[in-house]
């Protein structure tokens, strides 16, 4: 299964891919290429370092979405390195029609809360203010809506008492790198089917 690893950050979630794919842990996956919105974004620098093809490409003006032709120079892309399945990591961009039409049910993303709870941004920041007992991670497909794509796979995360956001945020991403594989496996694998709006292991 070549993927193709979209993100806008540190890239912390690649890397977890990353060593897992190199560790044997995650299998029949390969990184065929890595793109960035932003110049400097670190997932750009550890994809360099693990000598895994990556590449900035600007995207529109638009900072929360990408679509117009910025969606076609970034199609194009993926598609001319065979990417078969688009995996975001860290992307702070919505996922628009054209993207979705050419990877039908082949877009995946990570969430840091236990969805349909606490979509969009700083979503540990709303689990404190909340005041819920049990946060987490979510693997979801990706569809038209903010954070709403069919769910993959989830991990819990307890809140303490002494939490900031900070702290909460870290045990999330630690979940995060454990999780994110694993709902890798389980597509390469062929083992999920999605159902309406359940996806089920099928084996």
């Amino acid at each position: 299964m070549r993927i193709g690893i979209l993100g806008s950050g540190s890239g912390t979630n690649f890397a977890a891919i990353a060593e897992a794919v190199a560790q044997g842990t995650l299998t029949k996956v390969e990184i065929a290429l890595v793109l960035a919105d932003e110049p400097d974004a670190g997932i750009l620098a550890r994809a360099r370092a693990r000598g895994i093809p990556c590449k900035y490409l600007p995207a529109n003006a638009h900072k929360t979405k990408l679509d117009g032709v910025q969606e076609v120079v970034y199609l194009h892309t993926l598609l001319g390195a065979g990417v078969e399945y688009v995996v975001l990591a860290g992307f702070m961009r919505m996922i628009k029609s054209g993207m979705l039409a050419t990877f039908p049910r082949r877009i995946i993303n990570i969430h840091p809360a236990l969805l349909p709870a606490f979509p969009g941004l700083h979503s540990w920041e709303q689990a404190l203010a909340h005041g819920v007992k049990v946060t987490g991670c979510t693997v979801h497909f990706v569809d038209g809506g903010m954070d709403s794509g069919p769910i993959i796979a989830q991990a819990t995360v307890p809140v303490l008492d002494d939490d900031t956001p900070a702290s909460l945020h870290a045990r999330i991403q630690e979940q995060e790198h454990v999780l994110y594989p694993r709902a890798l496996q389980l597509v390469a694998d062929g083992r999920i089917a999605v159902q309406g709006r359940r996806v089920v292991q099928t084996t």
